[in-house]
């Protein structure tokens, strides 16, 4: 696995993407993710900006991921729940149960090879979009390399 070039391309799409007024996303998470090594292995979070999470913090996530329910269940992450709007091959979309932001909020969850970036953001339809499309770069760029 490449980890400069990791950190490298992590560090410059946070830079236009994450956090800042005008930035599609408020904060973003890659974690190191093999779905098929045994469930007692604990993913590793690879870069994060805008979150302060911790591994332990991930299991119910890691887990939902594993489980394969997507449609029928609800994840966590930090302090907010979410349900699953949307499914596609290799991401899937969801809002946030338990926002107090008046337009919501919401997470694209990408997978790639060897990890999986969640991107949140507060908004409805036109974030989602825009949230959609930052992480979708990022994602490419992770997969031109296969990780």
């Amino acid at each position: 696995m490449d980890s400069a070039f990791v950190d490298r391309a992590w560090d410059k799409w946070v830079t236009g993407n994450v956090g800042s007024s005008g930035s599609p996303l408020k904060a973003a998470l890659l974690i190191n993710y093999d779905p098929t090594a045994p469930s007692r292995l604990l993913s590793t979070i690879a870069e994060q900006e805008g979150i302060d999470l911790y591994p332990v913090e991930l299991k119910q996530f890691i887990d939902f991921m594993r489980r394969g329910n997507l449609p029928t269940e609800t994840f966590v992450l930090g302090s907010n729940q979410y349900i699953i709007t949307s499914i596609h091959e290799n991401w899937f979309a969801a809002r946030c149960l338990n926002t107090t932001q008046p337009a919501g909020e919401g997470a694209i969850v990408m997978q790639t090879a060897v990890y999986v970036l969640v991107a949140l953001y507060d908004g409805s339809i036109g974030s989602a979009s825009r949230a959609m499309a930052a992480a979708d770069h990022f994602a490419s760029q992770l997969s031109r390399k296969n990780l």
